[in-house]
């Protein structure tokens, strides 16, 4: 069992590209420099390429995308 990130699929449906995805963000959010996502973190999140998710993360892409945390990630059970 698993936890797999669907942004890919996300960004391409809607068109978006992981740094419109992290001005998004930026814009929603920014008096919050010190937490600000940046390119590396979405790319990697993007290609399902991440170890760890931080909760002020997963938030913020949710937001930014209008998504719930079940449209982001996905558990797959094996």
């Amino acid at each position: 069992m698993y936890v797999k990130s669907n942004l890919k699929t996300l960004l391409d449906e809607k068109s978006i590209s992981i740094r419109e995805l992290e001005r998004r963000i930026g814009k929603l959010f920014p008096d919050d420099k010190s937490q600000h996502v940046k390119f590396e973190t979405l790319r990697r999140l993007y290609n399902d390429d991440t170890k760890q998710y931080h909760r002020e993360t997963i938030a913020k892409v949710c937001v930014a995308l209008n998504i719930s945390i079940d449209d982001l990630l996905i558990l797959i059970r094996e």
